[in-house]
């Protein structure tokens, strides 16, 4: 009984925290920059998803921040993780654990193909629609752990997985600069139009975003698929 009066407390308490939020939420007119961005992005950068071009070049290097930060976390729990092996762990034999039942194997099969082309449309798609890369590289390594699950004693390639991560970020680096260098300094990091803009619409459009969009998909989806094989493994 205690803990439903508790719970109901928080949820109020919740409730009456939010609620000055919740009643001045309306639409309110942008400002400048806002306005600028609205304006300015499609002609510029060619990207009929404004957000895209706001993320990928306007403010590139924040971009360019996040996929550190992932990068750190993901070395951070590979180490932590490392250094808990050896220290007395059974395996998921030796625990009587069971084998996967044959629905999800079966799901696997048919969803984890699927995932992967719904992953890579996601990001190739980020200039047109919503979604881009860390979505689209979610969605991959969502698949991967389906995969998982279904086939607990399945082992990951580390060494293509290492490779399509550090290239990835190294091209994604390579063609930020590449965008400093060929369209002049006063234009910024990531800058998409070395590359030619194409139709305003077309998935072949908005200069290298789509190219960007993409490194940063595989990028993160290769590192969260490192997380689950280092918490598979910590799990043996």
């Amino acid at each position: 009984m205690m803990k439903k009066i508790l719970l109901l407390a928080a949820i109020a308490l919740l409730a009456f925290a939010l609620w000055p939020f919740v009643r001045d939420v309306g639409l309110a007119e942008p400002g400048a920059l806002a306005t600028a961005y609205l304006e300015q992005g499609p002609a510029e950068l060619g990207t009929a998803n404004v957000v895209t071009a706001i993320v990928v070049s306007y403010r590139g290097f924040d971009t360019l921040g996040e996929v550190t930060v992932l990068f750190t976390a993901t070395a951070g729990v590979g180490g932590l993780l490392a250094r808990r092996k050896g220290h007395g762990k059974k395996k998921a034999a030796e625990r009587g654990a069971s084998d996967a039942s044959e629905i999800l194997k079966t799901a696997s099969r048919l969803l984890s193909p699927l995932l992967v082309l719904f992953g890579v449309y996601i990001f190739l798609h980020g200039h047109l629609t919503p979604g881009g890369g860390f979505q689209g590289g979610v969605v991959i390594a969502t698949a991967v752990l389906i995969g998982l699950l279904a086939d607990p004693e399945a082992g990951l390639a580390h060494g293509v997985m290492h490779l399509v991560e550090g290239l990835s970020g190294f091209a994604y680096v390579a063609l930020g600069a590449a965008g400093l260098w060929f369209t002049g300094v006063q234009e910024g990091f990531l800058d998409p139009r070395f590359l030619p803009l194409g139709e305003l619409g077309r998935l072949a459009s908005a200069g290298a975003i789509p190219v960007i969009y993409s490194l940063v998909g595989l990028k993160v989806g290769a590192e969260l698929t490192g997380i689950l094989d280092a918490m598979k493994e910590d799990a043996e």
